[in-house]
């Protein structure tokens, strides 16, 4: 049996960087890293309610020797430990660091996992006991909604602004087309 091997329950899967972190461009160091208002918080509520929380993140960065796995890792675990200070958690880090032009030979491929494609969602619901009709994902390209909807989840776009306030926004549209 599976450590995850319950019923299952909704996720919400999020991007990284443009709506848990402000963009700066191939953010990988911590030094870097600026979280978008409202997102600790939105972490935090969804772990509150029961829900999965998952970030599927490109990070092509990496295929363009920009910065490493480990630089990544680094970044994430500071990402867990900040969040634990307000009592969130991510339950899984997904990331795509292939991109099929890059500079560094390992990661230049096409892959399943590069959203528009729906790779790491998949991944996720399969690692996971997910409740698909549930889920949804805030992305804030367009790219990240075609991976939705190829997931077989809902999508919202989000342009900035406050970060739990628009997820808040979002369940309700959720659970009112239900």
């Amino acid at each position: 049996m599976t450590p995850y091997a319950r019923a299952a329950r909704p996720a919400l899967f999020l991007d990284r960087d443009g709506v848990l972190n402000i963009d700066r461009g191939y953010v990988s160091r911590v030094d870097e890293f600026e979280w978008v208002e409202g997102a600790r918080e939105t972490v935090a509520a969804f772990n509150s309610r029961g829900w999965w929380v998952f970030v599927v993140t490109n990070q092509s960065g990496i295929a363009r020797g920009y910065y490493t796995e480990d630089e990544m890792e680094r970044l994430h675990a500071h990402m867990q430990e900040d969040l634990a200070s307000v009592g969130g958690r991510i339950d899984r880090f997904y990331h795509c660091p292939f991109h099929e032009n890059g500079e560094v030979e390992r990661y230049r491929r096409d892959s399943f996992d590069r959203k528009p494609k729906p790779g790491m969602l998949l991944r996720a619901m399969t690692d996971f006991p997910v409740d698909k009709e549930r889920s949804f994902l805030i992305g804030d390209k367009a790219a990240d909604l075609e991976a939705a909807k190829a997931a077989g989840v809902a999508g919202f776009l989000f342009t900035g602004g406050d970060l739990a306030r628009f997820a808040e926004w979002a369940l309700a549209d959720v659970e009112a087309s239900r």
